[in-house]
């Protein structure tokens, strides 16, 4: 694997860090984030998985200045790009699968992205409030009769996504084990092996899908896309259709399931703030934004290349240096977030986290996300006024640092 390399010296004061940093408490970020944004806001790291070197962001304007500079680019196949997880090339290479949205830059992003653009509106997502009030309603029917402690990552936070994308999509029943086992292998360590199997059997399936469609369409995401895609002249080839409904597929999935779980934690342990929200749902978009902005889980799956020599915060990062974006402290950045340690679903700065990123790469899903999260909490919070966790927060199965999105394995609840 091809490393990133500098011709500088390495002095005191480009230290080349270990990352992901270690946490002394998995629910915030870890401590020297906080010391870095001081004192060494722009700093060398060196990334675990792949030896590669890279350039950590730690404050919320450099961070802010890089996103939505042109000059840094997404190119996962870039030597300098840096990799944390053993995704096989070759598959790009060899036309197997075509880059998703994450991994495009403009204008090609641009193209790609519109096309999937009305699908996700606020229209459209808040038409599909009512479905998604249901679906929670059920899952917590199910919790009620089953009686507690159940694992809230089974019963809630992973099927309500799961549920909504796969009507959205209109998935196969069959078909979920597969994408789901491919998603999990997008944000841990998985062999490039497993990596490359996962990928080819899902290009199988949604090739056929969109052939099926092609021919006889319906009232569902792919079929939309595909007529849309005709419409306009059919520019996207079957592989880059396929990559668009992947993109919907990881993007609505994992980070959506492990925001939620990791909110629903924070929610049970700050049962002033948890009070609040039950008495005054309404401040449920705040609410929201408050908790990403506290817990960000996708807190260094962020990251760029400089397409040429750009001076960020003071430090000159070269053509073909790769920048990763700690996320998590700037969401704790103290010059934009007054006390940031402290939640505050009253806090009107919230709406500036960068959860869900920045620039044209903005997550293109927040807003269904956001509904989603509205519901979930406000329901949950309001039918088991009495829910808790079911062991103390120190025993709760974290993912930890072998992951690109934190999360919980497991959430035990009861009332």
């Amino acid at each position: 694997m091809t490393e990133l390399t500098s011709t500088r010296p390495e002095t005191a004061e480009t230290q080349v860090r270990p990352f992901p940093l270690r946490r002394g408490c998995p629910m915030a970020p870890p401590e020297e984030y906080a010391v870095l944004r001081e004192t060494e806001p722009v700093s060398k790291i060196r990334l675990k998985f792949s030896g590669r070197e890279a350039w950590l962001l730690t404050r919320y304007e450099d961070m802010q200045q890089m996103l939505r500079d042109p000059r840094f680019h997404s190119d996962i196949a870039d030597p300098g790009y840096p990799l944390q997880f053993a995704f096989p090339l070759e598959l790009l290479e060899q036309g197997i699968v075509s880059r998703t949205l994450f991994h495009m830059d403009p204008p090609v992003h641009t193209k790609h992205r519109m096309l999937l653009m009305p699908e996700l509106t606020a229209k459209q997502v808040e038409a599909m409030r009512p479905r998604t009030q249901e679906i929670v309603d059920e899952l917590i029917d199910a919790m009620l009769e089953q009686g507690g402690p159940v694992d809230a990552v089974q019963a809630l936070t992973a099927p309500l996504p799961s549920i909504q994308t796969a009507e959205q999509l209109d998935l196969p029943r069959d078909s979920t084990d597969l994408f789901y086992r491919w998603i999990s292998l997008l944000v841990t360590q998985g062999s490039a092996e497993e990596h490359a199997s996962a990928n080819a059997e899902v290009e199988i399936l949604l090739h056929r899908l969109i052939a099926e469609r092609t021919e006889n369409p319906g009232d569902d995401l792919i079929s939309h896309l595909i007529v849309r895609n005709r419409e306009r002249g059919g520019e996207l080839s079957a592989l880059d259709l396929s990559a668009l409904v992947r993109t919907m597929i990881a993007g609505g999935h994992e980070s959506t399931l492990n925001g939620m779980t990791m909110a629903i934690v924070v929610l049970l342990t700050h049962p002033e703030q948890a009070a609040l929200l039950r008495e005054h749902p309404e401040l449920a978009g705040q609410a929201v934004d408050e908790l990403m902005r506290f817990s960000t889980v996708s807190d260094h799956g962020t990251v760029r290349v400089a397409a040429e020599d750009v001076e960020i915060g003071g430090v000159l990062i070269r053509a073909g240096e790769g920048v990763v974006c700690a996320l998590q402290a700037a969401n704790h950045d103290p010059a934009v977030f007054a006390e940031p340690g402290r939640l505050d679903f009253h806090r009107k700065e919230a709406a500036q986290n960068l959860a869900f990123g920045s620039g044209h790469h903005r997550c293109a899903g927040q807003t269904m996300v956001r509904m989603q999260m509205e519901v979930l909490f406000t329901t949950l919070l309001r039918r088991i006024p009495t829910l808790r966790l079911d062991v103390p927060t120190g025993e709760l199965p974290f993912k930890g640092d072998t992951a690109l999105i934190d999360g919980l394995h497991a959430l035990p609840v009861t009332w």
